[in-house]
């Protein structure tokens, strides 16, 4: 069965970046994240061995989603640079891994994940395959679909993970994966500075879109809706509820020229990654190799 890894870089570097102390390298250069990042590349690629590859980073450039809402994810700090100067630095070390990095100006690596999956899920390089996505981030898991397109969480810190296929995951929520982005149209996402519908928890969402399936259907049969409190909140948020939707909804036709060939994992030249590992101070992860 031949599988395709898709990689959410940016969130198991910054994952790596809070989890583990401050690291330096021997010529005191911070190198904590990139050290979480190669310890977990190293545990991915031996457990899924997949036949192709692509790792997805965001861009500096502002996205289509600053330019719907200005608000969008303003009130996180500044990037610090200790960890500015490791993003960079991730880059080459997927060269060194044999993973090809992609990108794209006005998006974010979410959205280059969610288009190689819709892009490649019905290929025929892939029939009776497998895509796996690996993230630190739940929003990947509106791409799940079936068993063919499956969620591989970091659970906590760097080590431990969980599979998200579609039975799991309404299991856990209640929901269909392609509804995640009705949830979060209700409840909103603190960490995105998503707004949703004020007065709205994660119970009365679930509640909502079991009955109705969607944003949309909410809005068309409000007047159904037997509470006058909560038709009140959802009046009032209209817009908000219509944004949001639009703000977690991951794209999935990102202007990307690639091939799945393209793709293809290199071999392992595991003399190189170990003398860049010695260079980075990376003692454990050459034993590891």
């Amino acid at each position: 069965m031949r599988k395709l890894l898709l990689i959410d870089a940016n969130s198991l570097i910054h994952r790596s970046f809070h989890a583990l102390p401050p690291l330096t390298t021997p010529s005191g250069e911070p190198i904590n994240a990139v050290y979480g990042l190669s310890s977990i590349l190293i545990k991915i690629l031996r457990d899924h061995q997949p036949d192709y590859v692509a790792a997805a980073f965001d861009r500096p450039e502002p996205t289509f989603r600053d330019a719907m809402f200005e608000d969008y994810k303003a009130h996180r700090p500044p990037t610090a640079d200790e960890l500015i100067s490791q993003l960079q630095k991730a880059h080459e070390t997927f060269e060194k891994f044999g993973i090809k990095v992609v990108e794209k100006a006005g998006y974010e690596a979410d959205d280059i994940v969610g288009t190689l999956a819709e892009r490649f899920k019905r290929g025929p390089e892939l029939v009776e395959g497998r895509i796996v996505i690996f993230s630190g981030d739940k929003d990947n898991l509106q791409l799940i679909d079936g068993d063919m397109v499956v969620v591989e969480l970091l659970k906590t810190g760097v080590s431990k993970t969980i599979t998200y296929g579609e039975a799991m995951f309404l299991q856990e929520y209640g929901f269909s994966p392609k509804q995640l982005i009705d949830y979060k149209a209700l409840v909103g996402d603190a960490s995105d500075n998503i707004p949703g519908v004020t007065g709205i928890g994660p119970k009365g969402a679930t509640e909502l879109i079991k009955e109705y399936g969607s944003v949309e259907k909410i809005y068309e049969d409000i007047a159904l809706i037997p509470k006058e409190v909560l038709r009140k909140k959802l009046e009032a948020n209209r817009e908000n509820a219509f944004l949001s939707k639009k703000l977690a909804t991951i794209k999935r036709d990102v202007p990307l020229e690639i091939s799945l060939e393209d793709l293809k994992q290199g071999s392992l030249n595991k003399e190189e990654l170990k003398n860049y590992f010695g260079e980075l101070g990376f003692k454990s992860l050459v034993e590891r190799l």
